[in-house]
């Protein structure tokens, strides 16, 4: 029985996925949207969900928690503290949205959109021309 398993492993080692949801969390506040799979959007939205929280909160701790997660000197945790965190300090949770984005023609696997609510539109392409 597999009871109190809250997270899909992606058949890989745990350094790995600590690794690929660290780079989804940091792609995901850099742009503010990505397209990747369903699996990996709907893992990647409690772990950066609990970050956001801890980024409102703003206490010494939360931030040494929010660096070990993203990693040391990342501007992403800066925005996550300075943009984000003043963004939703009235709403009560559920800060991403997950649409379901048809089907990757190479294997067919499910792929989605996920993104911040209220997002700004203009970090999409922002990271891209710099």
């Amino acid at each position: 029985m597999k009871h109190n398993i809250k997270t899909s492993k992606f058949g890989v080692s745990s350094d790995y996925n600590k690794a690929l949801m660290r780079n989804l969390a940091k792609s995901l506040i850099k742009h503010e949207q990505i397209v990747t799979t369903l699996a990996k959007a709907k893992a990647l939205r409690p772990y950066l969900e609990k970050l956001v929280t801890k980024g409102k909160k703003g206490s010494l701790n939360d931030r040494r928690m929010v660096v070990s997660r993203l990693g040391a000197n990342c501007p992403e945790a800066k925005k996550l503290f300075n943009e984000l965190a003043g963004r939703y300090k009235d709403r009560q949770g559920g800060y991403l949205r997950i649409m379901k984005a048809g089907f990757r023609t190479g294997d067919k696997a499910p792929m989605a959109v996920i993104e911040f609510v209220d997002r700004d539109v203009s970090a999409k392409g922002a990271a891209a021309a710099a």
